[in-house]
């Protein structure tokens, strides 16, 4: 028999929830990519933006407007013409006058409190000195120290915090789960804080929030993948392609404190010799400092400044770390290959020569992806508030701001 000529019905319509979230998740991705795009270019016309993000001009004028009505963006002076001919097209640029979002790092010495503006650009810093290491305490006396800073910027409209903290954090429930330097476990971080500051927070690991420092504002932005090494008293890592992070089960991923290093010889707590943090940690710099005489510290920027003045052993030491560090990005590039690999540690930062060490460690062509930091005198203060930060480019008009 001839087959029949009928038409298949047409499948079933979506339910309307999923059309909503399918629409809610395109609206969103649209207003991130425009607001990226006035960020990454202002001043700039908006057909440009269109051509930029591929979205109809109609739509950016749309979402425009609404950022300009809600402070984010304003209408920047027009350029000059040469010849006079023609009227040009007038510029949308970021408004980085109003509005700051509040920066918590908690470090295992200090907390660092700062304020960032729209441009990831640190307006106000302060680092406060645990007195104990209380959770409590702690979090009370930095939505304190923020409080200050905010009274110090009359005008200023606060949109968010953001806290970065090292060890194992739960993004989705605020909480630090694990941070053993400071002996911290579930503490609910997002909590404490919301409830001194009356604010919005978000809260996150540092390395992955330096990541996103660095797509949005730093020398890995347009990069295909980045690779974040934090090397600090605490040693992790974090992982982002096409500016999505990784984070795993209850964001563990970037857990990397007791990967064995090749050539450590420090004994760690885990029962072993030569895991990252133990050979890699401001501690283990700082002990060897104060053994070899090169100062009687334990801020590893004083051992920064005293191979700045000349003195050979705080220059070997710094070198001999960098190589280490260097070891450390290598296993990473084998098990990864990002585009962009971002370390954060202070002789890599500071001085050229630690770049140099830590590159010929790396070797071939995969060098000259290693690139220090992008805020060499202000990570601390840009993990917190990049992690406000984040959440607004992701959601332009999730979170509206308040009255200005």
């Amino acid at each position: 028999m001839p087959r029949s000529l009928t038409p298949s019905p047409p499948p079933p319509a979506a339910p309307a929830h999923v059309r909503r979230a399918v629409d809610s998740d395109r609206r969103r991705t649209s207003a991130s990519a425009i607001l990226r795009s006035v960020l990454e270019h202002g001043p700039v016309a908006r057909s440009t933006v269109a051509r930029l993000t591929g979205l109809s001009p109609a739509s950016v004028t749309d979402y425009c407007g609404r950022f300009a009505a809600l402070g984010l963006i304003r209408e920047a002076p027009l350029p000059r013409r040469p010849n006079g001919v023609g009227r040009p097209h007038q510029p949308v640029d970021l408004d980085d006058s109003r509005f700051v979002v509040g920066g918590v790092h908690v470090a295992v010495p200090y907390t660092t409190v700062a304020l960032l503006d729209l441009r990831g650009r640190v307006v106000a810093e302060r680092r406060l000195r645990h007195d104990g290491t209380e959770p409590g305490r702690v979090l009370a006396n930095a939505a304190e120290g923020l409080g200050a800073l905010l009274a110090g910027a009359p005008g200023r409209t606060p949109l968010g915090v953001g806290v970065a903290a090292g060890g194992w954090v739960d993004r989705d429930s605020g909480t630090v789960v694990e941070h053993p330097l400071l002996g911290w476990r579930d503490v609910a971080v997002r909590e404490a804080v919301g409830a001194r500051t009356g604010l919005p927070v978000h809260v996150d690991g540092h390395a992955r929030a330096l990541v996103n420092a660095e797509r949005l504002f730093g020398r890995a932005r347009g990069s295909r993948s980045v690779l974040h090494l934090f090397v600090g008293n605490v040693v992790d890592a974090a992982f982002a392609t096409h500016d999505e992070v990784h984070y795993g089960p209850r964001s563990q991923a970037g857990a990397i404190a007791h990967l064995p290093l090749a050539g450590g010889t420090e004994p760690c707590g885990c029962g072993r010799t030569g895991c990252l943090q133990a050979e890699l940690s401001e501690r283990t710099l700082c002990r060897r400092a104060r053994a070899e005489g090169v100062a009687d510290t334990v801020n590893p920027m004083h051992v920064v400044g005293a191979a700045a003045g000349g003195d050979p052993v705080a220059v070997r030491l710094l070198l001999e770390r960098a190589r280490l560090v260097g070891r450390a990005a290598a296993l990473l590039l084998d098990v990864l290959n990002p585009d962009t690999v971002v370390v954060t540690e202070v002789g890599v930062a500071h001085r050229e020569d630690c770049l140099a060490a830590l590159r010929e460690e790396v070797g071939g062509e995969r060098a000259a992806a290693v690139v220090p930091t992008s805020f060499p005198d202000s990570a601390l203060a840009v993990a917190g508030g990049s992690v406000a930060l984040d959440v607004l480019y992701r959601d332009p008009l999730g979170t509206p701001p308040g009255p200005t």
